[in-house]
C-alpha cells in the first residue's frame, strides 16, 4: 500500500516537472516568436501614432485603448483562428492572403503621400472636428494588415510546435505585442502632458526637461506621422516581394538579393547596408504598387469625372 503510495507520488511528481517544462517551452516559444516579429512590431508602434494627430487631449487615450481594443480582437477573434485552420489544412494560401493585405498596406502608404503631395492632406486638416469612428476604423484596419503579418511571422517560427503548444504561443505572442505596442504609443502621445506636469515643479532641472518635452512631443509625433508612412510602404513592399518569390517568379526577388550580396561585405557596415537595400527595395516596390491602386481608386475615376461635362458640352 506504501509502494503504491509512494509510486503515485512520484507519478504525480513527474508530471508536474513535464507541465513545468512544458510551460518553459512554451514561454520560450512565444518570446523567440515574438521577437522574430519585432521588426513589423517597431512598424505597427510608427504607424499608429499618426491617427490620434487633430483629436483633444482628452480624447487620445480613449481613442488609443478602442484601437487596441480592436487590434486584440483582430488577432484573438480573425486571424488566429484563420491561419491556424490554414497553416493546418491550406498551408499555401497564407501567402496569397498576405500579399492582399500587403497591396492594401502599400495602398495606405501611397495614398497618404498622395494626399501630402496634392495638398489634400492640409484641407482635411483645416476641415474641423475629426470623426473619432472614422479614426478607430482606419486604423484597426491598417493594424489588422500589420498584426497578420506578426502573427504569420510567429507561427513560422513554431510551426513544428504541436497544435495546441502554437494555438497556446500565438495567444500569448498577440497578448504580449498589443500590450507592449499600444503601451508605447499611449505613452508617446502623453508625453506632452508628462512635460506640462513637470514644467510646473519647483524644481529647475524638472521645469527646463518638462519645457523640452512640451516642445519636442509634436515634432516627434510628426516625425512618427513620416515614419508611419514610410513604414506602411516598406512593410507592404516587403509582404509583396517576399509573396512573388515564394510564389515562383523569383527573378525580382533574386536582384534585390544580389544588390545586398554586393554591400554585405563592407567591413563593419555590410550588415546595415544589406537591410537598408532590402527595405528601400521593399518600400519602392510598395510606393510602385500603392501609386497604380490609388491611380485606379480615386486619380483615374476624378479626371473621368472632370472630363465628362466638357466632352457633353
Amino acid at each position: 500500500m506504501a509502494g503504491g503510495l509512494v509510486a503515485l507520488l512520484d507519478d504525480v511528481a513527474a508530471l508536474v516537472k513535464l507541465a513545468a517544462a512544458s510551460v518553459d517551452d512554451v514561454g520560450a516559444a512565444a518570446a523567440r516568436a515574438s521577437v522574430k516579429a519585432t521588426g513589423v512590431v517597431v512598424d505597427d508602434t510608427a504607424v499608429t501614432p499618426r491617427y490620434v494627430q487633430g483629436l483633444k487631449p482628452e480624447r487620445e487615450l480613449p481613442i488609443i485603448k478602442r484601437i487596441a481594443i480592436g487590434s486584440l480582437r483582430n488577432k484573438l477573434l480573425i486571424i488566429l483562428p484563420v491561419i491556424m485552420l490554414l497553416s493546418q489544412f491550406l498551408p499555401w494560401l497564407l501567402t496569397p492572403i498576405l500579399m492582399v493585405g500587403g497591396a492594401y498596406l502599400a495602398y495606405e502608404g501611397a495614398e497618404k503621400v498622395w494626399e501630402i503631395v496634392s495638398g489634400h492632406r492640409e484641407a482635411q486638416e483645416e476641415a474641423g472636428a475629426v470623426d473619432e469612428d472614422a479614426v478607430v476604423s482606419g486604423a484597426v484596419r491598417t493594424d489588422f494588415i500589420l498584426s497578420a503579418e506578426i502573427m504569420v511571422i510567429a507561427l513560422n517560427e513554431v510551426d513544428t510546435e504541436p497544435f495546441v503548444s502554437r494555438l497556446v504561443i500565438l495567444v500569448i505572442v498577440a497578448l504580449l505585442i498589443t500590450l507592449l505596442v499600444y503601451g508605447v504609443v499611449g505613452l508617446i502621445v502623453k508625453m506632452d502632458d508628462v512635460g506640462l506636469s513637470l514644467a510646473q515643479r519647483e524644481s529647475g532641472t524638472a521645469q527646463k526637461v518638462g519645457r523640452g518635452l512640451v516642445r519636442g512631443m509634436p515634432k516627434l509625433l510628426s516625425v512618427l506621422s513620416t515614419v508611419g508612412i514610410a513604414a506602411m510602404l516598406w512593410v507592404g513592399g516587403h509582404i509583396l516581394l517576399v509573396g512573388i518569390d515564394e510564389l515562383g517568379w523569383h527573378a525580382l526577388y533574386d536582384v534585390v538579393h544580389h544588390l545586398e550580396e554586393a554591400v554585405a561585405g563592407v567591413a563593419g557596415i555590410g550588415g546595415l547596408l544589406a537591410w537598408l537595400v532590402n527595405t528601400l527595395a521593399s518600400a519602392l516596390l510598395g510606393l510602385v504598387v500603392g501609386a497604380v491602386i490609388v491611380a485606379v481608386l480615386h486619380v483615374l475615376p476624378k479626371r473621368k469625372k472632370h472630363d465628362e461635362p466638357a466632352a457633353s458640352h
